[in-house]
């Protein structure tokens, strides 16, 4: 074995097809000693992500690439001094590999810092790759790729996750409890700007590469529902409770109606019942019947009722409200529903007509389907969501017989912030009564 050096340049290896890779860690600093075979940098395609290995053993001279850079095969990452002959028990035994006399190195708990990222002009988009993993002492956030795929898809900064494996590495279930920490956190109007959490962005993908495409404009409506939703289901932690109704007589009520609300010049439908039921709901269950205060500190408690509903137009779906239903008969809800219902299919809805709901009903019995989970409307804490009614067998104790009723399904999604499981059952059983008795309901 001698102890003569010689420079090597270390390239890129073939990488596949790709034209060019970004650089997202550099795992060695000048003056690392490295055996054969372990890792100098990390790149990542839009498929995978890839460490790069050493071809040779001996000490980093000069890193020639970033973070950030775009680097194709037989790009030179870095020079390094090896050996004239590198044996087998040079690898075995890398401490008795010669170095330069004013070198003395011993590999560091964590990883060393590469330059520094360019800085982002668009504050609100997420960080490059690369820089999620600097940690605020300039180090590398140590973590196998996997790890790191897993830290990107939960949109995790790396260098706020505390490491607990070996050298300060970063494991799998350091990441899940650093996200069940910030999840249990209470929520304020600018998290995600430190937070770690972030939302990635959609790739952009050129469908046409697959086959002929067209395009077609979302309407306003959808634009601004679109938005909505999302705020509302990633701001809520929804739950949904699933129950069903026997609305056999109710039903056989609302058809021995139809005369009499035809002469009021309005058609019955059963959600006018539904409404009726839910005012009753919420009068028994009043924590339905609120919004969570801006701070998260308190519950608003309303001392009116106003239901919503969702109402399907050929631009999208709106939500009209009717209001004081308290005060209202079921042709009165009826008539409400009518001429709301009209004015929005004509788009003719103002604003203040689709404001002030405390609960929404969105009923899909008109077009099929068994159940299905209804996005909250908040600041609302609630929403009903009903399907298509089915005749269906149901056992009566009393005569020992089967008889056919027809069962209505319900979906009830909550804000689990404000209202507990126990709670959501008790509400659709109290719904479950008020419309299994008609009587009750006309109370």
């Amino acid at each position: 074995m001698t102890n003569s050096m010689a420079i090597q340049e270390v390239l890129v290896p073939d990488i596949g097809n790709f034209d060019s890779v970004d650089v997202i860690e550099i795992l060695v600093k000048a003056g690392d000693l490295v055996a054969k075979d372990d890792s100098l940098i990390t790149m990542e395609s839009d498929k995978a992500s890839m460490d790069i290995p050493s071809p040779f053993a001996g000490v980093v001279k000069e890193i020639k690439i970033k973070v950030g850079d775009k680097a194709a095969q037989g790009a030179l990452i870095l020079t390094m001094d090896v050996n004239d002959v590198v044996a087998p028990v040079a690898e075995s035994k890398p401490v008795e590999v010669a170095k330069p006399a004013p070198v003395t190195v011993t590999p560091e708990p964590t990883r060393p810092a590469p330059e520094p990222p360019k800085p982002i002009a668009p504050i609100n988009k997420p960080d490059p790759v690369g820089a999620s993993h600097l940690a605020s002492n300039g180090k590398l956030s140590h973590a196998s790729p996997s790890v790191r795929k897993f830290a990107r898809e939960l949109g995790v900064n790396l260098s706020l996750v505390a490491a607990s494996g070996n050298k300060n590495r970063i494991l799998t279930t350091d990441v899940q409890t650093y996200v069940k920490g910030e999840l249990a956190k209470p929520r304020s109007d600018n998290m995600g700007a430190g937070s770690g959490l972030t939302t990635l962005a959609m790739p952009v993908i050129d469908f046409s590469q697959f086959g002929e495409i067209s395009h077609k404009p979302l309407s306003r409506i959808k634009k601004l529902s679109g938005t909505n939703l999302h705020r509302n289901w990633v701001t809520a932690p929804h739950v949904t409770q699933f129950d069903e109704a026997d609305i056999t007589d109710l039903e056989d009520f609302r058809k021995s109606m139809q005369a009499d609300a035809e002469k009021r010049g309005v058609k019955l439908t059963m959600l006018a019942f539904l409404i009726k039921a839910s005012v009753n709901a919420l009068k028994a269950y009043p924590n339905f019947n609120a919004s969570l205060s801006p701070d998260g500190d308190s519950l608003i408690l309303k001392n009116y009722f106003n239901v919503g509903f969702a109402c399907d137009t050929p631009d999208g779906l709106v939500v009209p409200v009717v209001r004081d239903v308290h005060q209202k008969d079921v042709l009165d809800i009826a008539r409400d529903l009518g001429e709301l219902s009209a004015k929005a299919r004509e788009r003719k809805l103002k604003i203040e007509e689709m404001q002030g709901g405390c609960f929404t009903i969105s009923s899909l019995g008109g077009i099929g389907g068994t159940m299905f989970t209804p996005i909250i409307n908040c600041p609302e804490v609630a929403i009903l969501g009903v399907s298509r009614s089915s005749m269906q067998p149901v056992y009566d104790a009393k005569i020992k017989i089967f008889e056919p009723r027809l069962i209505l399904p319900m979906s009830l999604s909550y804000d689990h912030r404000v209202i507990d499981g126990a709670d959501g059952a008790r509400f659709t059983s109290h719904m479950r009564m008020m419309l299994s008795d008609v009587r009750r309901l006309l109370l």
